[in-house]
C-alpha cells in the first residue's frame, strides 16, 4: 500500500489539472497563433508560467486504483501487476487465468 500522503498529493494534482485545463488550453492557443502580435503571445506565455505547476498534466503519475502503487501499472486495467495477480488468483477478472508450470 502506498503512503496516504502520496495518494492525496496525486488526487490534489488531478483536481488542479481539471480546474485549470480550459485556462491552459486557451493560453496555449494564443501562444501558438502566429497571426497575433508578439506582445500578446509573450503576455500569454507569462500568464501560463504564473499558473500553478501542479496544474500541468505532465506532473500527473498513474497509480494503481486499489493499492496506490506508482510502478508496474497496467493502463488498460488501471491496476498494478501485484493487484492484477491477486484479482486474477481470486477469479475476479474474467478470462484471466494464472499460469503455473
Amino acid at each position: 500500500m502506498a503512503k496516504k500522503s502520496m495518494i492525496a498529493r496525486e488526487a490534489k494534482r488531478q483536481k488542479l489539472v481539471e480546474q485549470y485545463a480550459a485556462k491552459r488550453a486557451a493560453l496555449k492557443e494564443i501562444i501558438k497563433d502566429e497571426t497575433k502580435p508578439m506582445e500578446d503571445r509573450f503576455r500569454a506565455s507569462l500568464k501560463l508560467a504564473k499558473l500553478p505547476r501542479n496544474s500541468s498534466p505532465t506532473r500527473l503519475h498513474n497509480r494503481c486504483q486499489i493499492t496506490g502503487r506508482p510502478h508496474a501499472y497496467y493502463r488498460k486495467l488501471k491496476v498494478s501487476r501485484i493487484a492484477l495477480r491477486d484479482l486474477g488468483s481470486n477469479g475476479q477478472i474474467p478470462g484471466l487465468v494464472k499460469s503455473s508450470w
